[in-house]
């Protein structure tokens, strides 16, 4: 595992999943990490279980001057190295049954989220010289799956976006890349029934789910000076679910 000594991180939807994973391997690694989310006794704990190099802190990723907020905390603890944006939210739903609020509910949490947590990074980049952002999108967003229409719209979105945001941003030595999981052993699973599950574990090549530790160690290389030649990638972890 690379070092990441005194370096700082933000990561959105920090409290659970995903980027609870994230958070403890980078404090392991030596890194300050403010975890940012809506679950705010998740996060309290997260952070008093991780000492003091993690700090909660309240972030609705929808919210500008929320994530000006969580920039700053970060910024409180040093110059700011690196920004995960895995805050995200996932309803199956056929398309027939997707009603405007539910569709814009993916849109506004998985793609203006990243938007946001992009744009607000930026400058505080720039004060520290540099630095890297990782976009979580999905498999989804590679090939697609049946009854997700909003969600697949917006991750394909933060797919494009890491494109887009890695060609404006690489004169500013800031990189940008996207990470997609296909099915991981997370909470979010739970939205299926249990045979849905075991029935679209089957079609995984590997036969078996995905951990949250092995996403955050993709996770770790991009945000390090291990992935310095990287940047616009886009990088499945899914047991070959997407070939």
């Amino acid at each position: 595992m690379a070092s990441f000594k005194d370096q700082v991180f933000l990561i959105s939807g920090g409290a659970r999943g995903l980027g609870e994973a994230q958070a403890r391997q980078l404090v392991a690694a030596g890194a300050k990490v403010v975890i940012g989310d809506v679950l705010v006794d998740a996060g309290q704990q997260l952070a008093a279980e991780l000492g003091a190099a993690c700090v909660f802190q309240p972030l609705d990723v929808t919210e500008e001057a929320a994530w000006a907020e969580a920039v700053a905390r970060a910024e409180a603890l040093g110059p700011l190295n690196g920004l995960v944006n895995n805050a995200g939210v996932y309803t199956p739903m056929s398309m027939l049954d997707t009603d405007t609020a539910q569709f814009e509910r993916h849109i506004r949490v998985n793609q203006l989220g990243t938007f946001l947590g992009m744009r607000a990074a930026v400058p505080a980049f720039e004060r520290s010289g540099g630095g890297a952002i990782v976009n979580m999108s999905s498999t989804v967003a590679l090939r697609s799956a049946p009854n997700s229409i909003a969600y697949t719209a917006s991750k394909w979105a933060v797919r494009g976006m890491t494109k887009a945001a890695a060609l404006e941003l690489v004169d500013r030595h800031i990189r940008v890349n996207s990470v997609h999981p296909g099915p991981i052993d997370t909470d979010m699973l739970s939205v299926r029934s249990r045979e849905d599950n075991l029935r679209r574990v089957q079609q995984v090549p590997m036969k078996r789910l995905g951990t949250k530790e092995e996403i955050a160690r993709l996770v770790l290389f991009l945000l390090s000076e291990d992935s310095s030649y990287m940047t616009g990638s886009e990088v499945a972890m899914d047991g070959g679910a997407a070939l």
